[in-house]
């Protein structure tokens, strides 16, 4: 390395650090490449994590632009120097890669790569991907390669880090996976043990009804009567049960993207024009998060299946020192002073509730004709 040893030492560390920050697969890939390049001073820096099929399932490069990589097309096959390092787990250092046999040549618009340096990421004795650099940012001795032996033993020790890193990012997005599968699953059972006892006494009781109604209609009705009352229990527990599934997203991402990227699912699947704004919000006590969420959640299905709404916008915002959140509908809209029809309805009660239950306040503006804001306050943020 051309630095003192300290600089290298600070180098060195602040790639590590760089790469042990990052969970995601992708973001990890991304951390190791640009720091290997920068690390060894090298013009092309490149990581391929392979597949079962003879390709790679992903191919990270740092020091060409998106541009230059559309051009080149299609990713790199598993041959040549590319197959040794993943298929014979061997380092690679090479002063012209053109020149050596195994060399199959690259597409027109691949840079020229000259001096090359190359190795394995390995895990035990499984192979996780193949990292390498090339073109040095040095003078090269005649016929050969800027890369040292000192840089190949600095690139193995990162590699070792990057396998780390790797390995944790796949545990991590694999644990997010069964987390997910098991909140499904505790779903699942709480459904049927909430809801599916609610429907078989609906179902009694309405066939009771349809035996009652021709020879004693008094009797009939008051079973109809059971029967509304039953479904709209059956509703609220199906309603507590999904409220009560925190998505995973939520912890992970945050609200402002947790919202955004519900909020365009939205958008694609209704014919209403749904909206989201976000501005200047931190993170929030989790709490307060997941009550936000829920809010814009429930006014979001209130909108779009009760309303007739041609346009629904969300925003999330900072007010002074508190975090403001408002729905805001162009639908037919509703008198707020029939609380208690409106409030059952529309799940006004829940929302108030979990407003209330975070320091917050819930406030509705609607009227027949003129469409709904709710919007919800919470300190902070």
């Amino acid at each position: 390395m051309s630095h003192g040893p300290r600089s290298g030492l600070t180098a060195v560390s602040s790639a590590l650090l760089a790469m042990s920050r990052h969970l995601e697969v992708r973001d990890v890939l991304k951390t190791i490449v640009a720091s290997a390049r920068e690390l060894l001073d090298a013009q092309y820096a490149a990581l391929g994590v392979p597949d079962d099929h003879g390709g790679f399932a992903q191919f990270v490069v740092d020091g060409v632009s998106d541009e230059q990589w559309k051009a080149i097309g299609p990713l790199p096959r598993q041959h040549g120097i590319l197959a040794a390092m993943v298929q014979e787990a061997t380092p690679e250092r090479l002063g012209d890669v053109r020149k050596d046999p195994r060399f199959g040549g690259w597409p027109s618009a691949h840079p020229d790569l000259v001096d090359f340096l190359g190795l394995p990421i390995r895990d035990g004795d499984e192979v996780l991907g193949a990292l390498f650099l090339a073109n040095k940012n040095c003078p090269k001795p005649e016929g050969g390669c800027g890369f040292t032996q000192d840089d190949e033993e600095l690139l193995g020790i990162l590699a070792q880090h990057a396998a780390i890193a790797l390995t944790n990012a796949r545990l991590y997005e694999r644990s997010r996976e069964l987390t997910i599968a098991e909140e499904r699953s505790r779903l699942a059972h709480e459904l049927h043990d909430a809801v599916s006892q609610k429907l078989f006494s609906l179902r009694l009781t309405a066939q009771a009804a349809t035996a009652l109604v021709d020879r004693d209609p008094a009797r009939a009705k008051g079973e109809l009567h059971q029967v509304a009352t039953l479904a709209a229990e059956a509703a609220d527990e199906l309603r507590a049960a999904v409220v009560e599934l925190r998505p995973a997203a939520l912890e992970e991402d945050g609200l402002v993207a947790t919202l955004r990227t519900q909020i365009q699912v939205l958008d694609r699947a209704h014919t209403a024009r749904v909206t989201f704004t976000g501005r200047g919000v931190k993170a929030l006590p989790a709490a307060q998060e997941e009550a936000l969420l829920r809010v814009a959640q429930e006014a979001l299905h209130n909108a779009l299946r009760h309303s007739g709404a041609e346009h629904v916008e969300v925003t999330l915002h900072r007010r002074d020192t508190a975090t403001v959140l408002r729905i805001t509908d162009d639908g037919t809209g509703f008198d707020p002073r029939t609380v208690r029809r409106a409030g059952r309805h529309l799940g006004l009660v829940s929302m108030r509730d979990r407003a209330n239950g975070t320091g917050g306040r819930l406030t509705v503006r609607s009227a027949p004709g003129e469409g709904t804001t709710i919007e919800m306050e919470v300190p902070g943020g």
